[in-house]
């Protein structure tokens, strides 16, 4: 054979199988682009030099991770469906005399180009759109982009490297599966499989319940700080129920609509059901992809783009006044020294506090056992009984509020954040408060952002210092441990932004005693700086899972056609008419092909009030906007879905008839 032989049969398979090679192309290519996208954002300059740069490479450092994971997984994935067509054709090979040795050849120039077609043409797309994707983000953050090109080598080369393994791969494993079949089972390539799969109940039960108590840490979760930890714990097994609900509970059901005859003896259902079951074994993988792809895309988009919009909204919220003072372990002596010190820096700065508030209270986190609370050193956040207790003097709350209470010793006003306590009085160990009154409300509850991290936050008003000395000395089993105040000191100002970022830096580094200055405008661009980082990688992620969605549908829907394209033949020639056929497949595509959207949209509903509780880190406690923004990226989604389903029910219609 002359040395070019291969090389012609190579690209000549390739164009021959450009039905399902060119998307494939299309999409390495694609995914190339956008990893190299995210290493030249990374090792971009001006990302070095602006303010907050740290901030925003973790964030991209996340995404180059997450986007060199999917990508490799993704191109694993179909390239599994393109052996499966490609096995009749070598199997012809093999019979008709080419050793194994030869084929394997003819798969390494095949791998070969496409690999150098792909990784080149992605990598010349990401260099000509690196610019654009960084405008976009030095927009997102509010920052000008200086005028420059640059093409970063270790970007390039990198990129190269992860997607030559990729293909390297994809290679190893197609040698592997022509090796090890014999001729004949390559010839029946797709048809392998064809056995109706048996009801797996077990798995079936296995998938309920995992998907139920993923569902459950999800609803059920009552503060940030435990969703943090039991959020990823939730989304674990949900994709274990998802698989196996798809793989076993999927044929469960359509057996059981089997047994229905009234449903099942009619042409549509009849067969499109017979089908399912025994495709459901090869599609439910691929099916449980997608519904858990686009999850991932619904919540990752709509999250992103809650704190994104919501910007201002979490600052107001994070800083009811423009600028606050925060003073910790201070004495009254202290706080004289403080608030003349912000006085006189205020003066120097142009600047007089308007509408001031300053509090003095003490805090303390203690866990719940029973009636019980204990605490002290060993407290901790984390623990699902924790709770936050601010204490403060009758006379402080009578200064804040307006109010005229008196108190006797060992009696508390309480005010619940959420809920009502229940009993008639606070114990801890070894002392106790009675209750006389739970306050409905409580003036002061935002500036101390009593709900941020823990649910279980009661602010408690005490008759005098003595009684806030005997809850300490409780808690921490020491009689002769004092009072350990903290103090907040919130104004306003008529300044503009600048003077007010001047002002904040000016008081931060002139305070007397231990604490920090912040403010509204100073915090701006930092919060800006994680939002906008997060909602360039939301849009980033969103649209590589969507094109991982789009590809997963299309070769699954190439697939099935190429595998019940004999079956309607058969039918044709039974006396169905075209009419007849293109109502069975609209009925078979819309049943599998809409199912994992609802699928996905009840594990968002679900998700919900945990996605609300961890956006609360972030500050972000307007739960409105971020269920607006889950519908209408729902929505968006949800057509986008349509228009999928729209192109793929054409190409296997194609196929089929």
């Amino acid at each position: 054979m002359s040395r070019g032989f291969y090389a012609k049969l190579a690209l000549t398979n390739i164009r021959k199988n450009a039905q399902t090679y060119y998307p494939y192309m299309l999409a390495s290519s694609a995914t190339v682009m956008m990893f190299y996208n995210m290493m030249y954002l990374l090792m971009s300059r001006e990302i070095h030099a602006m303010h907050g740069s740290m901030t925003v490479r973790t964030v991209i450092f996340l995404g180059c991770i997450v986007t060199g994971c999917f990508s490799f997984l993704l191109l694993l994935y179909i390239n599994s469906f393109l052996i499966k067509r490609r096995k009749k054709e070598f199997g012809l090979f093999n019979i008709l005399g080419m050793e194994k040795k030869h084929i394997a050849r003819i798969m390494l120039i095949e791998t070969a180009l496409t690999a150098l077609v792909c990784i080149g043409v992605g990598i010349l797309a990401g260099i000509l759109f690196g610019k654009l994707a960084l405008l976009l983000l030095l927009n997102m953050l509010g920052m000008e982009a200086s005028y420059g090109f640059d093409v970063p080598p270790r970007a390039v080369i990198l990129t190269a490297v992860l997607f030559g393994a990729a293909f390297l791969v994809n290679l190893l494993y197609n040698v592997f599966q022509v090796h090890v079949a014999k001729p004949v089972e390559l010839l029946k390539g797709g048809n392998v499989g064809e056995k109706e799969p048996r009801t797996k109940w077990l798995i079936a039960l296995a998938g309920i319940v995992t998907l139920g108590a993923g569902y459950v840490m999800a609803i059920t979760v009552k503060s940030p700080v435990a969703a943090l930890y039991e959020f990823f714990i939730a989304v674990m097994l949900v994709i274990i129920g998802t698989y196996c609900l798809f793989t076993a509970g999927s044929i469960a059901i359509l057996k059981t609509l089997r047994r229905n005859k009234r449903f099942y003896y009619r042409t549509n259902p009849f067969i499109a059901v017979s089908g399912m079951i025994y495709r459901m074994k090869q599609n439910a993988a691929g099916l449980a992809s997608i519904c858990i792809l686009s999850t991932m895309v619904i919540i990752m988009l709509s999250s992103t783009v809650s704190l994104y919009v919501g910007l201002e909204d979490v600052l107001r919220t994070r800083y009811p006044r423009e600028i606050a003072v925060m003073a910790y372990h201070v004495d009254d002596e202290q706080i004289g020294k403080l608030e003349a010190a912000v006085a006189e820096i205020s003066e120097e700065a142009g600047v007089r506090p308007q509408n001031p508030l300053t509090l003095q209270y003490v805090t303390e986190v203690a866990v719940r056992d029973g009636q019980t609370f204990i605490g002290g050193r060993g407290a901790s956040y984390t623990d699902k009984n924790a709770a936050l207790f601010t204490f403060i003097t009758a006379e402080e709350y009578n200064r804040i509020e307006g109010a005229r209470t008196e108190l006797s010793e060992g009696e508390a006003l309480v005010y619940v954040e959420e809920g009502k306590l229940p009993g008639d009085a606070l114990r801890f160990d070894g002392f106790s408060l009675a209750i006389r009154e739970q306050l409905d409300e409580f003036g002061l509850a935002k500036e101390l952002a009593l709900n941020d991290f823990l649910p279980n936050s009661y602010v408690v008003v005490t008759a005098g210092e003595a009684d806030i000395a005997r809850v300490r000395q409780s808690l921490y089993g020491d009689e002769k441990i004092g009072i350990d105040y903290d103090y907040m000191y919130h104004f306003d100002t008529a300044a503009d932004r600048e003077t007010q970022i001047r002002l904040v830096s000016a008081l931060y580094g002139n305070l007397p005693v231990d604490g920090y200055a912040d403010g509204r405008e100073a915090s701006k661009q930092e919060f800006l700086t994680v939002y906008g980082s997060l909602f360039f990688l939301g849009l980033f992620l969103g649209a590589l899972f969507i094109l991982g969605t789009v590809l997963i549908i299309y070769y699954k829907q190439i697939s099935e056609g190429f595998d019940d394209k004999e079956r309607f033949a058969i039918m044709l020639k039974v006396g169905l008419d075209q009419g007849e056929i293109k109502r069975t497949i609209r009925f078979q595509v819309l049943s599998v092909f809409f199912l994992p959207l609802a699928m996905a949209v009840c594990h968002i509903a679900a998700a919900f009030p945990v996605i609300s509780k961890l956006l609360a880190i972030f500050r972000m406690t307007n739960v409105p906007l971020y269920a607006l923004c889950t519908g209408l990226t729902i929505l968006a989604f949800a057509v986008c879905y349509a228009a999928i389903y729209a192109l793929t029910a054409r190409t296997y219609y194609k196929i089929v008839r």
